[in-house]
């Protein structure tokens, strides 16, 4: 089981991750576009699906992906203390 819960504390640092680059312009073949894509790769399955159920929250001329914070939540809140207990 602690496998898992390693698992759990690494996908949530590369969510973590993705937001961050979220942040900063991309360049057609620069450094960072090759991490984004490897990052979207792995995040993109879970993120995704629920993207697309729950819409980006509005709020003027942006927008807030809520899909990170609630897949952090999930994982912290209800997958981490039944998986990692000891």
């Amino acid at each position: 089981m602690e496998i898992v819960c390693v698992a759990l504390q690494l996908y949530v640092f590369v969510i973590f991750g993705r937001v961050i680059l979220s942040w900063f312009p991309m360049t057609e073949g620069g450094a960072l576009q090759g991490i984004d894509t490897f990052l979207r790769m792995l995040t993109e399955p879970v993120l995704g699906p629920l993207r697309r159920a729950i819409p980006a929250l509005r709020m003027g001329g942006m927008a807030i992906d809520l899909s990170p914070m609630i897949v952090i939540f999930v994982i912290y809140i209800v997958l981490v203390p039944f998986v990692c207990s000891r």
